[in-house]
């Protein structure tokens, strides 16, 4: 039977690591971005007789297994097992260890056996191992990640209300929060799931269930109708501006006819506030753009910097392209990269202002967790980089050529305005605000963020 083991020292106690394992949202903080896979059932926890089923996909091929825990021994061990899935059998042992100063030994061993028997082994054993390499030197440096954000907090847990939490950025720092040990309360169009603590909102018909926001330490904001994915349209316009806007307007009402408002708002922007910039450097002092998106994201801002009425501390997260495979407009881009058919777009001269959606997750934490922060922030990296260099980097870390440029004619013909704006234009914005506020940046190169994401940092790397 194939083995597999994995080992990786993390500078935190055994009780700190153990600890975050058991609490909601590990498991998904661990899910590798770059595969199709999450979590459709669960019961339980990782003590004896929790299971979990996990539905994997990669093409036109779903896959589900089940996996059921065993051999739970408090800050020591616990154990995957399968119940059903594709695999003739799967046992993943987790085992933590005191290590030297301090910190903790992570192993994991893994025991399986590919379907058809020997046949299997050896055709699919190789591509198992390989897979299973990518996963765990990305899951290690991920769980040192979101312990060393977590440890730089030395407060109470909070209650964190949250818009748009089901959504590419909201997803993640919800189970980072619960990690952490922190309340999250989801603000849901949907119906809401009283037993996880949601509130209702509809935001086009004005309804929120305010008294429900009573008690929360902060609130985030993420919420709004997409900006990519088709043509902006008057209808698609339309849309945009009032999700944000009058959505905006709708929460900001709601915190400040409060009795206790939330002591911060964390509210989303765009650094399309800035427009189009060429290579000028841009900090949060610097002055608004034109056109339709500068204009959306002042207006925006406007009904955040509301909240301030009721003693609110209010920080606007100027964001610029989060690096996640995940989603976003890196998820949407891969495919043809993938397919060695991607190139630089347009002149290849305008600045790409990112932040790697890791580090994007943190700085919202930052936001909360820090006074002295408010008024505007760039959520960007320390050093944008122009549209051509992200081309040739991407495609170095795919191993792919990046040799098809797409002429600007071409982009303006497929995607009109939305194109223009989003891939022609751009901005090289600093993320002053951050840094000077002690913002603590995992990923200021973008090489090493798209190699982290897209899981081609190396097997043997050890997380820092």
């Amino acid at each position: 039977m194939p083995t597999f083991q994995h080992e990786c020292e993390v500078p935190f106690p055994v009780d700190d690591v153990f600890g975050w394992h058991m609490r909601p949202g590990a498991l998904e903080r661990l899910l590798p971005p770059w595969e199709d896979v999450r979590i459709v059932g669960r019961e339980g926890g990782i003590a004896d007789g929790g299971t979990v089923r996990i539905r994997a996909k990669r093409g036109p091929i779903s896959a589900e297994m089940k996996v059921r825990h065993t051999a739970f021994e408090e800050g020591r061990h616990f154990r995957d097992e399968q119940v059903s899935g594709p695999l003739q059998s799967w046992v993943h042992s987790h085992e933590f260890e005191a290590a030297g100063s301090g910190g903790t030994l992570l192993r994991d061993r893994i025991e399986w056996e590919p379907p058809g028997g020997t046949a299997g082994q050896i055709f699919a054993g190789g591509v198992i191992k390989a897979e299973l390499g990518r996963f765990f030197a990305f899951r290690g440096r991920r769980i040192a990640q979101d312990l060393a954000r977590h440890g730089a907090y030395d407060g109470p847990p909070l209650k964190v209300a949250v818009t748009g939490a089901s959504g590419f950025i909201g997803s993640a720092l919800c189970h980072f929060l619960t990690t952490g040990g922190h309340e999250v309360r989801r603000i849901v169009r949907a119906r809401p799931d009283r037993g996880k603590g949601e509130i209702a909102w509809d935001p086009m018909e004005r309804r929120i269930e305010r008294e429900r926001l009573e008690g929360v330490d902060a609130v985030v904001h993420l919420a709004g109708e997409s900006l990519t994915g088709q043509r902006w349209t008057p209808a698609k316009k339309r849309a945009i501006w009032r999700s944000r806007v009058e959505g905006t307007r709708l929460l900001v009402e709601a915190l400040n006819g409060l009795r206790r408002p939330p002591r911060v708002l964390v509210a989303s922007s765009a650094i399309g506030f800035y427009g189009d910039r060429g290579a000028e450097r841009i900090t949060e002092g610097s002055p608004p753009g034109k056109g339709f998106l500068a204009d959306l994201c002042r207006e925006w801002e406007d009904q955040a910097a509301g909240a301030r009425r009721s003693g609110t501390r209010v920080v606007m997260l100027r964001t610029g392209l989060v690096l996640s495979p995940a989603g976003g407009a890196l998820g949407t881009m891969l495919l043809p990269f993938k397919m060695g058919i991607g190139g630089r777009l347009g002149t290849g001269r305008q600045y790409v202002s990112w932040i790697d959606h890791d580090d994007l997750v943190g700085l919202v934490f930052h936001a909360i967790t820090t006074p002295s922060l408010r008024g505007p922030v760039n959520a960007t990296a320390p050093h944008p980089v122009p549209n051509a260099t992200f081309t040739s980097i991407l495609g170095r870390v795919l191993k792919r050529p990046t040799l098809l440029p797409v002429p600007s004619l071409a982009v303006r013909g497929m995607f009109g305005e939305m194109g223009k704006t989003l891939l022609l234009e751009g901005a090289r914005v600093l993320p002053e605000a951050a840094s000077r506020s002690g913002f603590r940046f995992d990923f200021e190169g973008i090489e090493e963020s798209l190699a982290f994401q897209l899981g081609h940092a190396g097997a043997s790397r050890e997380p820092r």
